[in-house]
């Protein structure tokens, strides 16, 4: 297994949080839960060309797109297909950034997984066969990194939704945003309408993802898990509320997550099979 990363190039790094290059060994197909963060990306499988999510239901049912996908900002979790994650490269976006890439309200684009094709036109394919043409993860995240300068522009998130982030960002815990739109010097509809054309989702909904993330952060800790605790610390009003929240954007009770959870955080292993559906 190899996990290469670059850090993006200055001229872009108001657009791009991390650019990374996967390769691991073939195994037994294998369904995995991909829980929600904050921001999106860009998916490039290598493999085959294209990308399977499946249903997060008994059914799991698969939906196919392209190889080379827009991967909006979501808000619950979605199923993979980990035989297909043998070679992928990918982009992460903070949140915001990726409207420097694309000219897209980012809310059109969340919670689901996009051809870039159809969001950039012909460079979107021609940068999957450019990558395959290219035999080492460095030679590759050369590539891929100089084809976003090409494509990103200058735009940066506006001032007041990227104050409204850093402050959510620095108080997860916060239960209302009030205050936060209110220093923006925006009434609550301008702000609100920006928010999620830059975001993807609106601040009260990036709020509670952020208290999410939180509980997942505190999961993972280490020692005895008092759920009440956690609750209090992550600005729940007590713990069926965080139980609650955590199932809408995890997909799965918090205790059930603790059974599951692998070594990454947003990976849950969910089934094993040697044969695909």
């Amino acid at each position: 297994m190899t996990f290469t990363t670059t850090v993006a190039a200055p001229s872009i790094r108001h657009a791009v949080d991390l650019i990374w290059d996967w390769r691991v060994e073939p195994g037994d197909f294998q369904l995995e839960r991909i829980l929600p963060q904050p921001g999106s990306g860009l998916i490039i499988n290598l493999l085959d060309d294209e990308t399977r999510v499946y249903s997060d239901d008994a059914a799991q049912r698969c939906e196919r797109s392209p190889g080379c996908v827009f991967s909006g900002q979501f808000t619950h979790s979605f199923v993979i297909d980990s035989t297909e994650q043998i070679a992928v490269m990918g982009v992460i976006f903070p949140p915001g950034g990726a409207t420097s890439l694309l000219r897209e309200p980012m809310d059109r684009l969340a919670s689901r997984h996009t051809a870039l094709e159809d969001l950039v036109g012909p460079s979107g394919r021609a940068l999957r066969q450019r990558l395959l043409n290219t035999p080492t993860a460095t030679a590759r995240l050369d590539v891929l990194q100089t084809w976003l300068r090409a494509h990103c522009t200058s735009t940066v998130v506006h001032a007041s939704v990227r104050f409204a982030l850093g402050a959510i960002n620095s108080a997860p815990q916060i239960q209302r945003v009030g205050s936060v739109i209110a220093a923006s010097g925006l009434s609550p509809r301008r702000f609100g309408t920006l928010f999620r054309e830059q975001v993807g989702i609106g601040p009260k909904q990036y709020a509670r993802m952020q208290r999410f993330r939180a509980v997942l952060t505190h999961s993972r800790q280490g020692g005895p898990i008092e759920w009440s605790r956690i609750a209090a610390d992550c600005g729940f009003h007590d713990q069926p509320h965080l139980v609650r929240e955590f199932r809408q954007f995890a997909g799965m009770t918090p205790t059930a997550y603790l059974a599951l959870r692998g070594q990454n955080v947003n990976h849950v292993p969910l089934a094993r099979t040697t044969e695909k559906t």
